[in-house]
């Protein structure tokens, strides 16, 4: 299922009062979940989605890799006498780390960018009285920077703030990339 397709589904089922999962909550005598409500739930429920949402890739990614390792390694760790965690830290995690690095590299920037999950089921609310720029618990950077030149009409700051993200991403991956 497509991300942004999964969170609308997700923004049906967590519906107050006409969600499936608030009349299963409802069944069991748990009344009243309000999802976005406090920072605590919005946030633990954007998580919950963002992981639902983004697990099968992952989970596709790592068995490939599993099943791609070569077998002549672990047949010289054997007869070299290497038990099994030590072929697993000398064998098996820089494999899967060459495999998964990019993957790594790339869920860092999306991550930074995940405006779907956070705007779709949120838009950042609940509020929060102590930040800028409209901010509320559940913004990232770039659903603040959104509201920052959508609501706010604060251009500058905004423009000053994504290039600094820009550039502080660009110089994170040069370096993990290379130690990679």
């Amino acid at each position: 299922v497509a991300p942004v397709i999964g969170t609308l589904i997700w923004q049906l089922m967590l519906r107050s009062g006409v969600g499936i999962i608030d009349k299963f909550l409802n069944v069991l005598g748990i009344y009243g979940m309000q999802w976005g409500a406090s920072s605590k739930t919005a946030m633990l429920t954007v998580v919950m989605i963002d992981v639902w949402v983004n697990c099968p890739f992952v989970i596709i990614l790592v068995l490939a890799g599993i099943q791609s390792l070569p077998k002549s390694p672990f047949e010289s760790a054997k007869i070299d006498g290497a038990n099994a965690w030590q072929q697993y830290t000398k064998i098996t995690l820089p494999y899967m780390l060459f495999v998964t690095g990019p993957y790594l590299l790339t869920s860092f920037i999306g991550n930074i960018n995940n405006f779907n999950v956070i705007f779709l089921l949120t838009q950042g609310k609940p509020l929060s009285l102590d930040l800028a720029g409209n901010a509320g618990y559940t913004d990232l950077l770039i659903t603040w920077l959104y509201k920052m030149t959508v609501s706010d009409t604060n251009y500058k700051i905004a423009a000053v703030i994504g290039i600094l993200v820009f550039i502080i991403t660009v110089i994170i991956n040069l370096v993990v990339y290379n130690l990679m």
